[in-house]
């Protein structure tokens, strides 16, 4: 156990104006706070902030820091209060304690909503001041050097998991790099021992074939770089066993195929002796391709800065070396805390002024729920960056496999909802395109676009799938309330009764629903049907429904082909410029047209699917009436909508005939926007084609202008 007078003695060694009468009193005041409490390993709970402490001056904080970190527990498990903090060692101390403590509340536990709830306490904690995020990561790092006296397998998984999903990722983003990877390879000892071993056993043969291989490769290096006049540095170590096995995984490499399992580290003096360094190893050693990274002049989004190449070196080895200088070393291993003032009265370090804490303060904002955004932040974290610029030279860090869409997001939220287009050196491309390191991309954007919910489909950053998915719930719900009221008021007006939202009002409970809205919207939703409100709100309406079922000729298709036939019924739902995925869509079995005679068929928890009066899938709905809903097209505006009528095409097998068909097409305004070829023989083809069209009129002149066409030997609408 570090006494008191050590720690002091500790932070005493780089920081000579350390608070020493405020150590001495948390250390006593820690020291009784727990008296003779005890940790599962049957150790003075004491002990424990005494190590988090220690591991704090590993790091060089301040004595606020140093301080919190003894009394991080005491709020939580001793008898003593905030006022009593707050009083007795000062408002900042006090503040940061309380960050801490508020953390330590909701321990983590399987429940997603809980461990999301932690982990945007933290966030918003470490926004306000990123010490906080300093003694909650050195916490966790003297839990997990200590989990092995946890005696719940289930606990300690829960925990491993938890360091490794939250923890580490956080870690390496404030670039505390040495502590990120003690942290997953703790975890990983939990997580995958046997993995863990076989790795293991793996270095220690290499060990006894190479000797003190290490050592020699260091040697001839360090030789190789004095010798033309600089003067260096040079470490190496082994990795260890979690980052060896990630890399396996990731690459989906042997062992033997890595070629870091080695690393390098050259310290210099200067920028430029980095890159002389560089050019010395690589004149001398065979470089192994794509193994070079310039993180010197793109430096990575945790401030880290290095260059990074692997060569076949010394005995033939494959080894990766990694050139800085002696301040880009002390950041790369210690990360925010490398930039701590203890000499200058600055103020306190604000988590704000990370670009990648407010990302995640703007996903935290936009998650429709907890657990999204849980999974958005971990998004937002775990990938490799790649580097793009924007047209005025911004550098912009994105995830690896980022497309167009991340990086407009990435710039600013309304540029992302604007997007339309982009350029990527000067050269238009799909948005979906992945983006490569060193893209020049410039944004095209519309102030009448709004994100598509098609885009969630390709995008990687967190920050860009919470806005779209924000965007998409909104536009679904506003769907809903505006389908569930039209349901409402038909089974309203079908029993004589006049529909208004009081009198939902006092239905609400029956149906464990919070507002009139939230039922109006299930209703739309096909989650909760429309007569069994109308039934609750006038008990003496119910019927017997088995009674009323009529077949189907009789029924719905009819009395709705009716009203649809020549003039819209008065009862009718207008429909127009449905998105997809939201609370009505068009069938796919028969693609329904503007012009066509319709029906909507209720679904429950997907809305309306709307489909043509003689669609061969509404035989399934002949026995529930009550699931028919009466549509009609809306009129249409200036500017068409966009639809999609499906044909059927037998063409000749011959030369240009494909070409024929899609200028046939085109010159009648139409897209094709699928092809699709079902049968070949060796005299005709049998297509199936998508075409973009205005309204059914629109695909008639279409298919009458391919009947026309000599090498086409039938064309028919698709209904199926």
């Amino acid at each position: 156990m570090i006494r008191q007078f050590e720690l002091v003695d500790l932070i005493k060694s780089y920081d000579p104006n350390v608070d020493e009468e405020a150590l001495d009193r948390a250390y006593v005041f820690a020291m009784k706070a727990h008296g003779q409490q005890k940790r599962e390993s049957g150790d003075p709970y004491f002990l424990h902030p005494l190590e988090v402490a220690g591991i704090l001056t590993d790091y060089k904080l301040d004595s606020a820091t140093i301080v919190t970190a003894l009394l991080h527990d005491t709020i939580e498990d001793t008898t003593a209060t905030q006022e009593e903090i707050d009083k007795i060692f000062g408002k900042e101390v006090g503040r940061l304690v309380d960050g801490v403590t508020k953390l330590t509340r909701i321990e983590m536990q399987s429940d997603q909503a809980n461990q999301a709830e932690n982990f945007r306490k933290l966030l918003l904690a470490m926004s306000d001041d990123i010490r906080v995020l300093l003694v909650k990561l050195a916490d966790r790092l003297h839990n997990m050097r200590t989990l092995h006296h946890v005696k719940k397998v289930e606990k300690r998984r829960r925990i491993a998991m938890e360091t490794m999903d939250i923890f580490a990722p956080l870690a390496e983003r404030i670039g505390m790099q040495e502590m990120k990877n003690e942290l997953e390879d703790l975890a990983f000892m939990e997580t995958n021992p046997e993995a863990r071993d076989s790795v293991m056993a793996r270095l220690e043969f290499l060990r006894k074939e190479g000797g003190d291989l290490v050592s020699r490769i260091k040697q001839e290096l360090t030789k190789t770089l004095c010798g033309d006049g600089l003067k260096v540095e040079v470490m190496g170590r082994e990795k260890l066993p979690y980052s060896i096995w990630h890399k396996m995984q990731h690459k989906d490499i042997a062992f033997e195929q890595l070629s870091d399992i080695v690393g390098f580290r050259v310290l210099v003096d200067s920028v430029d002796e980095c890159y002389k360094a560089l050019g010395i190893l690589h004149r001398k050693y065979r470089v192994i391709p794509g193994r070079f990274k310039d993180y010197i002049s793109t430096a990575k989004q945790n401030g880290y800065r290095s260059l990074h190449t692997g060569v076949l070196g010394p005995e033939q080895c494959r080894v990766e070396i990694q050139i800085r200088t002696h301040d880009m070393h002390n950041i790369a291993e210690n990360g925010v805390a490398a930039h701590w003032t203890y000499k200058q009265n600055e103020g306190r370090t604000e988590g704000r002024q990370y670009r990648w804490i407010k990302e995640l303060l703007d996903i935290l904002e936009h998650a429709a729920n907890p657990s999204e955004f849980l999974e958005h932040t971990k998004l937002e974290m775990y990938q490799d960056q790649v580097f793009c610029f924007t047209p005025r030279g911004d550098l912009i860090n994105m995830p690896h496999g980022a497309t167009a869409v991340d990086f407009a997001y990435a710039v600013h939220s309304e540029v992302g909802d604007r997007c339309v287009g982009a350029k990527v050196n000067s050269r238009i491309i799909p948005l979906h395109k992945e983006l490569r390191n060193g893209d020049h991309v410039e944004i095209l954007t519309s102030k009448a676009q709004t994100p598509s919910p098609t885009w969630e489909r390709f995008v990687v950053t967190g920050k860009a799938r919470a806005r779209i998915r924000r965007f998409v719930h909104l536009q679904e719900r506003q769907q809903y309330l505006q389908l569930g009221r039209a349901i409402l008021q038909r089974a309203f007006r079908e029993e004589g009764y006049e529909f208004a939202n009081k009198a939902l009002k006092a239905v609400l409970k029956k149906f464990n629903q919070d507002a009139t809205d939230d039922l109006t919207s299930q209703v739309g939703a096909g989650n909760i049907n429309a007569r069994d409100v109308v039934e609750a709100v006038f008990p003496r309406t119910k019927k017997n429904r088995n009674k009323n079922v009529i077949p189907l000729k009789k029924t719905a298709r009819e009395d709705i082909s009716r009203g649809t036939s020549k003039e819209n019924s008065k009862n009718a739902i207008p429909i127009k410029g449905l998105i997809p995925g939201m609370a009505m869509h068009y069938a796919d079995c028969c693609h329904p047209l503007p012009g066509d005679r319709i029906v909507g068929i209720i679904t429950t928890g997907k809305g309306v699917t709307i489909h043509t009066i003689d669609c061969d899938t509404l035989e399934e709905y002949s026995n529930t009436p009550e699931h028919w809903l009466d549509v009609s097209w809306q009129q249409q505006t200036e500017v068409p909508d966009i639809h999609v009528g499906r044909v059927h095409l037998t063409v000749v097998n011959e030369p240009g005939v494909l070409g024929t068909l899609s200028m046939v097409i085109g010159k009648n305004g139409g897209n094709i926007s699928n092809l699709k070829i079902t049968n070949r023989t060796l005299e005709f083809y049998d297509l199936v084609i998508d075409i973009e069209v205005q309204d059914l009129r629109h695909l008639m002149e279409i298919i009458a202008a391919l009947r026309a066409t000599p090498a086409i030997n039938m064309v028919e609408r698709a209904h199926g």
